[in-house]
């Protein structure tokens, strides 16, 4: 087995195509193998202090932690089939002073649950950030949009009008939860600790079994190692740290996959051009179609949900290993937890990219906007014009009537392509004039001011947005 991969082989798309290299470093054999030997390097100090290895052992192994062989380690490891036995054996060759008191009294979760514990929250770390500069970028949109009147959709139809701000900030809401969540997750994973083959620290007692009180002795160097590595370890586990904690990283993520696949789903909506009002920045190179030469598809917002979709089915995986961890332990979790935590991350990551460049060069055209205002907001603006009827004295059932006619009337019209006349039909309408000017019903037609506390709204959220990613 070699480390050298080539395109002349299998490669996941998250090995190069989608995700930062940032990312891909977390989740590389080098990084976690080093993070491997940072632990059995602090579990050597701390085991040092209380006499059981030397301290130029330790010297030893600090001296070669950072000389990863991942293919020496390989080639050990399709002889013996046990991955972390042969890093051990690889950095044991290494080091002639300290090799043979690597992993002393551990047992392979001891090392790799702490490792995927660090690994998890430095991915959380680059997740956050991501997500704080993309929240950064929409609450500027959220901002500058808040006043702008757009026509609304309920059930893929128009609606009464909103503002394209105050649309923005649906997702902006959505994406501050995931923003706590995030953070909850991240400040709350913990480590296994050192605990043994089955939690119970029996080997360690046995280690510290010459001194007085080896129950305490062997918290203290628990507490010892973990705090060189700054992870809290969970008070009890079996030989894993809870999988639990994998199901509600996952959940976190899915989380923030959600809220950007309805964001880019709405986009591709919007960009329709019966609609026109969105559009994907596109470059001046860009192909949209191997066909059709005039295509300006939305490939980037398709890309998102594409990826969104993939994460959404990763909690239940991470579910089965929680559930599945039968008595103090199985091993059907291991392979797809290699997999399952880089795809998941790799792919957030990505999400994480291209919606903020969506976000922040979205094509927004404001004719379209006023166009499809024009064209369907005036039928929602009857609804100020039923009121200010009653109001006036009319019966609300009658004048419900007499708007619903029209509507439909000029509903008609719209279909078939003729301009929308709904507006002169009521002002021109003696059932309505009766208890309305004709003038009234004209600025009641306006639909761009039925947006009631939207621009507030909107532009207090973004405010919130601001507040909660940079506060004071």
């Amino acid at each position: 087995m070699s480390q050298y991969f080539t395109h002349q082989t299998y490669l996941s798309p998250f090995t190069w195509r989608y995700g930062s290299e940032a990312m891909r470093r977390v989740w590389s054999e080098e990084h976690k193998r080093y993070l491997w030997r940072k632990l059995w390097v602090a579990l050597a100090s701390a085991q040092q202090k209380v006499g059981l290895v030397q301290q130029a052992q330790v010297d030893d192994l600090q001296a070669h932690a950072a000389e990863i062989n991942v293919a020496r380690a390989l080639e050990i490891e399709a002889e013996i089939h046990h991955d972390l036995m042969a890093e051990i054996k690889v950095f044991a060759e290494q080091c002639s002073i300290g090799g043979g008191i690597i992993h002393l009294g551990a047992t392979s979760m001891d090392i790799e649950d702490n490792v995927d514990a660090l690994r998890l929250r430095e991915s959380l770390d680059l997740t956050q950030a991501k997500l704080t500069t993309l929240l950064e970028v929409l609450a500027a949109q959220i901002e500058t949009w808040a006043n702008t009147p757009v026509i609304g959709f309920t059930h893929l139809q128009p609606a009464e009008p909103t503002t394209l701000g105050y649309r923005l900030a649906q997702y902006g809401f959505d994406l501050l939860t995931d923003y706590d969540e995030i953070n909850r997750v991240r400040a709350d994973i913990r480590g296994k600790g050192f605990k043994g083959a089955v939690g119970t620290s029996a080997s360690y007692y046995e280690l510290l079994s010459h001194l007085e009180n080896p129950a305490a002795q062997a918290a203290q160097l628990e507490a010892e190692v973990m705090a060189a590595i700054g992870l809290e370890p969970f008070p009890v586990t079996s030989q894993t740290y809870p999988r639990k904690q994998d199901w509600l990283v996952l959940n976190a993520l899915a989380g923030v996959a959600g809220s950007l696949y309805k964001f880019a789903f709405d986009l591709r909506l919007l960009q329709a051009p019966s609609l026109g009002e969105w559009a994907e920045p596109f470059g001046k190179k860009q192909v949209g179609s191997s066909a059709m030469p005039f295509k300006r598809n939305p490939i980037n917002a398709e890309n998102i949900d594409s990826l969104a979709r993939f994460v959404a089915g990763l909690p239940r995986t991470a579910w089965d290993n929680a559930a599945h961890s039968l008595l103090e332990r199985t091993l059907d979790d291991s392979a797809n937890r290699r997999e399952v935590f880089p795809s998941a991350f790799l792919a957030v990551d990505e999400i994480l990219r291209r919606a903020t460049r969506l976000i922040q060069d979205m094509r927004l055209d404001e004719a379209a906007m006023a166009r499809n205002l024009e064209k369907y907001g005036t039928f929602a603006a009857t609804e100020r014009v039923l009121m200010a009827a009653v109001k006036a004295g009319a019966s609300r059932q009658e004048m419900h009537e007499v708007i619903r006619e029209h509507s439909l009337a000029a509903w008609a019209e719209v279909a078939g392509g003729q301009p929308n006349t709904l507006s002169s039909r009521l002002s021109l309408d003696p059932r309505v004039t009766e208890h309305l000017t004709s003038e009234q019903v004209l600025i009641l037609m306006n639909a761009a001011d039925y947006v009631g506390h939207a621009p507030v709204k909107a532009l207090q959220l973004a405010h919130q947005i601001r507040t909660t990613i940079q506060p004071t």
